[in-house]
């Protein structure tokens, strides 16, 4: 078997910046050429292909747009942030399913170790948020110290340190992660992926919006010119005659003077010499409204409500955010944790699942009206309420029914009133209400 390594997009990315070419660039096997009939065309587009890419990437590199260039632009920072701050927050539980329906194993080294203490530098909340953070990189990636088949330690890897070792068979795909050097297999790491193919390293997503965010990012580079030269406009000089290189040079001078600080500098034309704008102004360019619109964009690609990020969100917008940013990447979590901290002899009863009670409580008002409504309607207990509530319990194990109610069981196909004490069954009833009605006809 042929292996291949695959370094990080993300490397390959700051290489480009640096006009540097990937020496880790994909090369398909030699194997793919056998019996394909040798087409030397195909072979040469692709060879002409490679030294296009090798010729002119450097020239192209200046216009790289990365993670950490998109995480200066503060609209795309704070969706990472908000996402990343959230689920960080969020506790994971270990449930078994059984006989007696899912209860939930406390006291396992597991949740420990995703909810307190990773027994690395790193605490659980860190770790969550530094995960969650490389998730929309090009991948999060934490390695599971084990002491035989039990974790003892969960250790949080950056991104651009990882790269792969792989197969050129596109089915029964296998791969190894390496790090700086040092190979490991796949199940002593915990793969947290974004639109991934091939189940180790995820497509970035700064990648799947690259234009949007060089719009946004050097709309802030254009803002900061305009700061740091105090809004002076660029412009040319415009003189009658030919002017001597003296006269060239100390124009040259002034003029880099008025755009270097914000000191109080005049420039004095000579006779003859006039200036003309050749840029126009942040109101010209509607920068403001522009600035709104790429936020406004950028939080769709992440499908934030733009009211989470710009303050006044409402109860709907907090919902939407749950649902739409929240549970998509907890899902990720939840696969990821089931996968590679599971044993094989635990996947079929047992698994992660995210604790959103607190994140979903809402308000004091709306969160006591609908437990009243769960009480009143005899489906959740008082204690339940109080436990969720984190209040004691005070030993009130009953279900609230009302006298009016009448309780059908559908297995018995029989009834109970309570305010009668009796029982009874449909058939039953038929039957004595048949009984009653020839008895009548009779007397008739």
């Amino acid at each position: 078997m042929l292996w291949f390594k695959k370094s990080n997009p993300a490397e390959a990315g700051n290489k480009k910046e640096t006009g540097q070419t990937d020496p880790d660039r994909e090369v398909r096997s030699m194997e793919e050429n056998n019996g394909a009939g040798n087409d030397t065309g195909e072979k040469a587009d692709e060879e002409k292909e490679f030294w296009d890419n090798l010729l002119f990437g450097s020239m192209l590199s200046k216009d790289q747009m990365t993670f950490d260039k998109a995480m200066k632009i503060p609209a795309f920072s704070s969706c990472v942030n908000l996402i990343a701050d959230t689920v960080s927050t969020i506790p994971f539980r270990l449930y078994k399913k059984d006989a007696g329906g899912v209860t939930e194993i406390k006291d396992d080294t597991r949740t420990a170790l995703l909810n307190k203490d990773t027994k690395d530098t790193l605490d659980a909340v860190q770790f969550k948020r530094a995960i969650v953070r490389d998730y929309f990189d090009t991948g999060g990636y934490a390695y599971i110290n084990r002491n035989g088949m039990k974790p003892e330690s969960l250790h949080y890897v950056d991104c651009h340190e990882v790269s792969f070792l792989y197969s050129a068979d596109p089915i029964f795909k296998t791969y190894e992660i390496q790090v700086r050097g040092t190979s490991y297999e796949p199940y002593q790491f915990l793969k947290f992926l974004r639109s991934s193919k091939n189940g180790y390293n995820s497509k970035s997503i700064v990648a799947e919006n690259e234009e949007i965010l060089h719009v946004a990012y050097y709309s802030l580079i254009f803002e900061k010119t305009v700061v740091k030269t105090g809004g002076n406009k660029k412009g040319v000089l415009l003189a009658k005659s030919k002017l001597s290189k003296d006269a060239i040079d100390s124009v040259k001078e002034a003029w880099r003077t008025l755009y270097s600080n914000n000191t109080e500098n005049v420039i004095i034309l000579n006779d003859g010499m006039e200036f003309k704008e050749s840029s126009n102004s942040s109101v010209d360019m509607q920068l403001n409204e522009n600035k709104q619109t790429n936020a406004d964009e950028i939080c769709k690609i992440f499908n934030m409500p733009p009211p989470m990020i710009k303050g006044g969100a409402t109860e709907k917008d907090k919902v939407q955010f749950i649902q739409y940013c929240i549970i998509p990447v907890l899902d990720v979590f939840e696969c990821a944790l089931n996968r590679d901290l599971l044993l094989e002899s635990e996947k079929r009863d047992c698994y992660f699942a995210a604790d959103i009670s607190e994140l979903i409580k809402g308000d004091m008002k709306t969160r006591y009206e609908a437990y009243a409504v769960g009480c009143n309607s005899g489906f959740i207990q008082p204690d339940e309420v109080r436990s969720r509530e984190n209040m004691p319990a005070l030993g009130l194990e009953y279900v609230k029914l009302g006298l009016q109610d009448v309780l059908y069981d559908t297995k018995s196909k029989k009834f109970f009133i309570p305010n009668m004490n009796s029982t009874g069954g449909f058939k039953k009833v038929a039957a004595e209400g048949g009984e009653k009605g020839d008895a009548d006809r009779n007397k008739e």
